[in-house]
């Protein structure tokens, strides 16, 4: 047989193929069998990651497809070459599939970052949902029949690009056919796109041929996407959502009939959900894309718990303030190097608002400062836009958790519950609650039916006005003031350490500014802080340098640690890292998010070690600092700078080291396993 097809030498070769073989018992012990092949050929520098990387995909969600199939795969710094192993096993193992044990498995190991190798691993996943390939790979005699086979299916001159959208075979547009039959469009995507994505979008189309549907498929994958055309939107009559992370251009589909599921739902019970797409098209109370950031049947779908919704929604509100977080602060330092610490006391406050003519009270002030010349104006205009950056963070947080619930209808009434949090006096803890409230009543109101005539009207005008109505009406009226109590209570357990415990008073302030990386936790312990610099004091200036400087400790010592072990880090972390200098610096904890999110269990508890450490120097050595915000931008606003780098330096020593330890010790969730990679990017 010939091997020289165009694709076969540079993914797999006669000597990555085993047939007939008894490779094991577990799932563990096949694929290290393929990955010590693939060792063999010098496709790889690390067997044993390459195992870890799999086998912690296989944790998340078990790769055994309909009819004795598995594909394990990973992406993997330790993988050279884009490459394929198979094996055709004796004796079948369990690889999760639905319907019993695999005896064909492709272990399919992927080097990190995409390119032109990512369409010819996704050729091999859609050619494994076609019986003929199947039936093809166990009837084959030795394993130059198998290259030559995979050869034909990954060859991308020998059919359709993945990346564009796959159609149904359509009746002739004149044909009276066309015009009764269904129209069904779809979206598929899994975190990593290399095979599911394009698996699950040829299973619903062979679904679709089988049930005579009108049907295309986009698929948003590692190959990139090619989206569909508005016209084929337009004419839809029903949308599906298989995926398993957040859609692409999901409004170009508002007020359309959807169903949504998990990736894997879609490979396994094609034909349910086409069945199931065609009901929800002819069901004039079926859920629509449109007001809803997820409308999913709960009881069919394989999509993100409750849990991972709401974490979602708190990292998007997090996400948007981070910004008003870096330019406010910075601003406010750079207003003070430029006015002296005194402007603080003749501009805005920053925790006032632009109600009441504050704005103007404001611009007035700036020209009755005391004489200082341009220098001094130009501090107080920095100073002033800042505080009024700041005085956004609650409604921002707010805003964009009820729009991480809702879409686009959440907005005005999560920067509502926000603004009336500000007011109320329940600060940070009212703005997430008012804005997971807003998200929810708004995602209520647009699951209300309405006539025709009405629903234009529903994501603009009746569900702020109603949504805004609610929350702001209970906020003030219920909530606010028991948040209120419970922000005020917080300070005053907080100021009751000071004094002969300043020391654990250091310790409590690190813990709580790693603990969440700019979440409520880590906010409430900056807005003690930030509230103590009116006060005014030695105590209340040591609290404020305790909080910045551990709230540098996590992006500095993950940027330090990217950098001594490289080795334990994606790609993509080691990216991360870089930046993390910067924002560790400017004193912006959120730096750390990516880290965390991807491996919480051994960063978070790291980073609080360093954090507490140096919290409690910075206590011990007394360091004093007038300013909100800014890291080392702000030396000059410190009595001793020499003393906080020192205090700095030493947290992320001890934190860095925690890190590096923690993930050695723990091999078998190795960091550059693709499960974690997959978790980052979503």
């Amino acid at each position: 047989m010939s091997t020289d097809t165009p694709a076969t030498p540079q993914i797999i070769t006669p000597q990555s193929v085993l047939l007939d073989v008894d490779a094991g018992e577990i799932n563990e012990d096949v694929i290290g069998r393929l990955a010590d092949v693939l060792h063999v050929q010098g496709r790889t520098s690390d067997a044993d990651g390459l195992v870890a990387a799999a086998m912690a995909r296989e944790a998340k969600s078990a790769t055994g497809l309909p009819g004795g199939i598995a594909i394990p795969h990973a992406r993997s710094a330790s993988v050279t070459t884009a490459s394929l192993a198979m094996a055709r096993l004796s004796n079948k193992v369990d690889f999760g599939g639905p319907d019993g044990d695999a005896d064909i498995v492709f272990l399919i190991a992927a080097p990190e970052g995409g390119s032109e190798h990512m369409k010819l691993l996704s050729s091999l996943a859609r050619a494994l949902v076609r019986p003929d390939f199947v039936a093809a790979l166990r009837d084959a005699s030795d394993a130059e029949s198998v290259v030559d086979l995979v050869g034909a299916a990954v060859n991308p001159k020998a059919k359709a690009t993945p990346a564009q959208p796959v159609t149904a075979a359509p009746a002739p547009p004149s044909s009276p056919e066309a015009a009764s039959r269904p129209r069904i469009v779809a979206i598929t995507a899994c975190p990593t796109g290399i095979a599911h994505t394009y698996m699950a979008a040829d299973a619903l189309k062979y679904a679709a041929e089988r049930a005579d549907v009108d049907f295309t498929v986009e698929t948003q994958g590692s190959s990139a996407t090619t989206s569909m055309t508005a016209q084929q939107i337009a004419d839809a009559d029903a949308v599906i959502f298989a995926t398993d992370v957040g859609v692409k251009g999901r409004e170009r589909f508002a007020g359309k009939p959807v169903v949504a599921s998990g990736v894997k739902r879609a490979i396994n019970e094609p034909d349910t959900m086409i069945a199931e797409a065609v009901a929800t098209a002819k069901n004039p109370h079926a859920a629509t894309v449109g007001g809803s950031a997820a409308d999913v049947d709960d009881s069919t779908s394989a999509s993100v718990g409750y849990g991972g919704q709401l974490k979602q929604a708190l990292m998007t509100g997090v996400s948007y303030m981070i910004p008003f977080v870096a330019a406010g602060g910075l601003l406010i330092a750079l207003g003070f190097l430029l006015a002296g610490y005194e402007i603080a006391n003749k501009t805005l406050d920053q925790t006032q608002t632009l109600s009441d003519g504050a704005f103007i009270a404001l611009h007035n002030s700036l020209w009755d400062l005391p004489s200082g010349g341009v220098m001094t104006y130009l501090g107080a205009v920095a100073f002033a836009v800042g505080s009024l950056a700041m005085g956004m963070l609650v409604p921002v947080l707010s805003g964009y958790i009820a729009f991480a619930i809702a879409d686009r209808p959440g907005i005005a009434p999560g920067f509502v519950a926000g603004l009336v949090s500000v007011a109320v006096g329940a600060s940070f803890i009212g703005g997430l609650i008012g804005g997971l409230l807003a998200g929810v009543v708004a995602l209520w109101l647009s699951r209300i039916p309405l006539p025709q005539w009405a629903r234009g009207l529903q994501p603009v005008v009746i569900i702020p006005l109603f949504a805004s109505m609610i929350v702001g009406g209970f906020m003030f009226m219920l909530l606010g003031k028991p948040l209120a109590w419970v922000t005020t209570s917080m300070t005053d357990g907080l100021n009751s350490m000071s004094g002969s415990s300043k020391i654990v008073l250091g310790i409590v302030l690190g813990l709580m500014m790693c603990f969440d990386l700019g979440g409520p936790v880590n906010k409430a312990a900056y807005l003690f802080a930030t509230t103590g610099l009116a006060i005014g004091g030695s105590a209340q200036l040591e609290i404020m340098a305790a909080v910045m400087a551990a709230g540098m400790v996590p992006p500095l010592a993950l940027a330090l640690a990217t950098a001594v072990r490289p080795s334990l880090f994606t790609e993509p972390e080691r990216e991360n890292g870089k930046a993390a200098w910067l924002l560790g610096a400017s004193f912006i904890s959120e730096g750390a998010i990516p880290f965390a999110a991807v491996d919480p269990l051994r960063v978070i508890p790291s980073m609080m070690l360093g954090g507490a450490t140096t919290g409690a120097l910075i206590m011990a050595f007394g360091v004093e600092l007038r300013a909100p915000h800014g890291g080392v931008f702000v030396f000059f606003a410190m009595n001793n700078a020499l003393a906080f780098l020192a205090a700095l330096a030493i947290g992320m020593a001890v934190a860095c080291a925690a890190v590096v330890t923690a993930k050695q010790l723990h091999a078998a969730r190795h960091p550059n396993d693709e499960a974690q990679l997959e978790a980052a990017v979503a």
